[in-house]
């Protein structure tokens, strides 16, 4: 497979891939252009490489910096944008889990936790049944924040050889 099919298979895997963090198609695309970019590129750049309007081009790449995933970069004597991603993997896998917490776990948690305080008689079989799952889901969701909360905090040596002793 020549090198601009490689590209291509990658920014396609990419993009399908980010669907999966809760991100869309196509700014997991741009995301993937960038990441393999060895140099900074410009709106127009990412227009044409990826077939996609400016508005998209521009929407994704301010999502990716909200993100924290890519960042401008200025260029001497050019008055264009650039942008550039963020190389190191680890740091990717961090910046994602941190969004996805932030936007997923914690507002599940909220909700959970105001859904423990249900009125009601504990001896009636619904009311002992909705409580009883929901302290179970908040207990599960409140150990996956807790694991979330440890991987972003923790050495990428000691993350991954704590996984293996795991497995092992």
């Amino acid at each position: 497979m020549n090198l601009t099919e490689a590209k291509k298979q990658f920014i396609q895997t990419w993009g399908t891939l980010g669907s999966e963090w809760g991100i869309n198609r196509t700014m997991a695309q741009v995301h993937a252009l960038l990441l393999i970019s060895p140099n900074a590129l410009c709106t127009e750049d990412i227009m044409e490489q990826l077939n996609v309007s400016r508005g998209n081009a521009n929407m994704n790449l301010r999502e990716l910096m909200n993100w924290t995933l890519i960042n401008k970069e200025l260029v001497p004597g050019d008055r264009k944008e650039y942008f550039v991603a963020e190389k190191d993997i680890w740091e990717i896998a961090r910046i994602i889990a941190r969004e996805r917490k932030r936007r997923e776990i914690e507002p599940v948690l909220k909700v959970l936790n105001g859904l423990k305080e249900v009125e009601g008689d504990q001896s009636d079989k619904e009311v002992k049944a909705f409580t009883e799952t929901v302290n179970n889901l908040s207990n599960f969701v409140g150990k996956m924040d807790k694991s979330v909360d440890m991987m972003l905090k923790a050495d990428e040596n000691w993350f991954f050889g704590t996984i293996l002793k795991m497995i092992k």
